[in-house]
């Protein structure tokens, strides 16, 4: 796909834009539920679009993480790039392209995101530890952090909620900082609980700071030593991470009245991974932490009530 000549892969003959878009939804659905779930609570004409960039994300991530990690290099990255610029030039190269070219034109959005995306993802090719916090989470800006920016081209904002019509020089609050932060938050969510899986691929995304703060060694961690040291560790990851949930939460109220509900329900779905590490007494090298589907279903009156009324 990404070794095509762009002259020759525009005379590929590429689906539609519905099929696009059914493409993006199905790989959504089987990779990540607990957002597709999400999604779902979306309007019609909103819900496509977060499965095409969706789809970008994860296709991405696959060429670092995924099977094809292996032979992925900088010039793999490099071509992604090139692919992007088409796709913001408005000729897709591939099935999956065409939604996201379709995207791109009916919610005008900055480029910016999206390579600072494929940034993070190159930090991945020659990074498998971070000294500090201030560290990883420029990391984690790029890789999730960017997502929030992507998305609220879609969601679109609330202009009106804080404009006081007695004064026309106010400037509606832009919540960029708390759309950060939500992505942010679900990144060091997903490091918690992928804590083991990355253990076994030689990766450490706690940082040596916070390891040496307690006492814990990388040898500790990739042999899944659980005891007091990691469970204090891990209390103080879990903290840092609900304070992201905390600011991104005061940036919800500021969204369009319809992209409320979603993203209280993609928030309250993730972070109660929290809350099942917890439950499994820290341990997230031999147990897997998810919310289970009724749980999540369950949650959803809540997260309703506090899209209407915070």
């Amino acid at each position: 796909m990404l070794q095509l000549p762009e002259s020759k892969a525009r005379m590929k003959t590429l689906v539609s834009v519905d099929e696009s878009y059914e493409l993006c939804r199905h790989l959504i659905a089987k990779y990540s539920t607990t957002f597709y779930l999400s999604t779902l609570l979306l309007s019609k004409e909103k819900r496509p679009a977060i499965w095409a960039i969706y789809a970008w994300c994860r296709r991405l991530d696959e060429l670092v993480d995924g099977p094809a990690s292996a032979i992925t290099t900088p010039e793999t990255l490099d071509l992604w790039e090139q692919q992007l610029e088409s796709i913001f030039a408005g000729h897709p190269l591939d099935n999956f392209d065409v939604a996201l070219v379709d995207t791109v034109q009916r919610f005008p959005m900055d480029i910016e995101p999206f390579r600072d995306m494929i940034a993070g993802q190159r930090m991945d090719l020659y990074r498998s530890r971070y000294e500090t916090f201030e560290e990883l989470y420029l990391y984690c800006y790029r890789v999730a952090g960017t997502v929030g920016l992507m998305s609220t081209a879609i969601m679109g904002l609330d202009t009106s909620k804080n404009t006081a019509p007695w004064n026309c020089e106010q400037q509606p609050h832009n919540p960029t900082e708390e759309e950060i932060a939500l992505g942010i938050a679900k990144q060091l969510t997903n490091i918690l609980r992928d804590v083991g899986e990355d253990a076994r691929r030689g990766r450490i995304y706690i940082p040596l700071e916070d390891l040496a703060r307690f006492n814990y060694t990388e040898q500790d961690l990739f042999e899944g030593i659980v005891d007091d040291r990691w469970r204090s560790l891990m209390r103080f990851q879990i903290a840092r991470a609900r304070q992201f949930y905390r600011k991104a939460e005061k940036g919800i109220s500021y969204l369009a009245p319809d992209g409320r509900w979603p993203v209280w329900a993609a928030l309250m779905h993730y972070s109660g991974i929290l809350s099942v590490i917890e439950r499994n007494d820290y341990n997230a090298f031999t147990k897997r932490a998810y919310v289970p589907q009724w749980r999540k279903l369950r949650s959803l009156p809540v997260a309703w009530m506090r899209s209407q009324v915070l």
